[in-house]
């Protein structure tokens, strides 16, 4: 009797081979490999060469939650609409924003092949390079130059063009600091003795002054959504757009802080065209803090352990 692992590995194969059979017929599926997942899409690579993109919204989530806490406005149409209407909804907008992205962005990033709005999938092309959180660079200063440019380019595209595309993502920071509590709370046993003491007094201080200005981000711009050429230091791609928004322009910076440190944070503003002030450092750092607790409270409880690893291993250099 096939164990429930195989038997759950054969059922997603079967299916994305249906899913290719209907929007590319003639297509042999010889291999499918689970690249991995976050809080909003699970990913296949097909043969190799095929990447496939999965709505965790609703019933036909393969794995996971089903959570969608990027898009205020697709969670405020959910009692309406339900998760298929949902679903069709946030792939069809990732869709055309990718369209609209692949004008503005220097670095490359995924082109659609198809989109099944039923099933939740999004296809497209494998970009080269590999995810920078599980393969660094021998070298990453070098990802500075690439990362400022654009982070320029993004920043600076119109908003209302882009609106079109993604909504508003605007969070009080008060709320983020009383939730980066809570996540504390849920993770303080894996916490370091030694690290406990630097949260602490991050938590004990008041949230900083809310953002002026909002822009185009890419808002969820960890490290596994940067691909890289490892042994050249380059970056080849941008992925993962799901959660792009109207939204502060410093949360974009501060996962560059959180996730490669503030020698490539620094090096990164060296080339960045944006409006950036001591306030708006004030708040890359708030972020960078609340999100690598974020990142270690949603590791410890999805076990997707390598999220967890990551933000216990930066505690150190995130919260000095």
């Amino acid at each position: 009797m096939a164990s429930p692992l195989m038997a759950r590995v054969t059922e997603v194969t079967e299916r994305i081979t249906r899913l290719l059979a209907r929007h590319l017929p003639g297509y042999a599926v010889r291999t499918v490999e689970r690249l991995g997942e976050g809080q909003d899409n699970a990913a296949y690579e097909v043969n190799g060469e095929l990447v496939l993109r999965q709505s965790k919204i609703g019933d036909w989530a393969l794995h996971g939650d089903s959570s969608f806490h990027g898009d205020p406005a697709l969670r405020e149409s959910s009692a309406l609409h339900g998760d298929s209407a949902l679903r069709a909804e946030a792939v069809r907008r990732e869709a055309a924003l990718l369209g609209a992205v692949s004008e503005l962005s220097p670095l490359p990033v995924p082109q659609p092949i198809f989109v099944d709005e039923e099933a939740g999938f999004l296809a497209y092309r494998k970009l080269p390079g590999r995810p920078l959180n599980l393969h660094p660079v021998r070298e990453p200063a070098r990802l500075a130059g690439p990362l400022g440019d654009f982070l320029s380019r993004l920043h600076a595209a119109p908003v209302e063009r882009m609106e079109a595309f993604v909504p508003r993502d605007t969070y009080p920071m008060s709320e983020l600091l009383e939730e980066a509590e809570g996540h504390y709370r849920d993770i303080v046993a894996h916490v370091p003795p030694t690290a406990r003491r630097m949260v602490e007094d991050f938590l004990g201080t008041a949230a900083p002054a809310e953002p002026g200005v909002l822009a185009f981000c890419h808002n969820d711009l960890g490290s596994e959504h940067l691909l890289v050429d490892v042994e050249a230091s380059a970056v080849t791609g941008v992925i993962d757009w799901t959660d792009a928004a109207i939204a502060d322009p410093a949360y974009d910076l501060a996962l560059v802080y959180r996730d490669l440190g503030p020698e490539v944070y620094g090096g990164t503003l060296a080339h960045y065209q944006g409006r950036h002030d001591d306030a708006d450092h004030e708040r890359v750092l708030f972020y960078a803090r609340c999100a690598l607790l974020e990142d270690v409270a949603y590791g410890l409880c999805s076990g997707v352990r390598s999220y967890a690893d990551a933000g216990l291993a930066h505690l150190g250099r995130t919260f000095s």
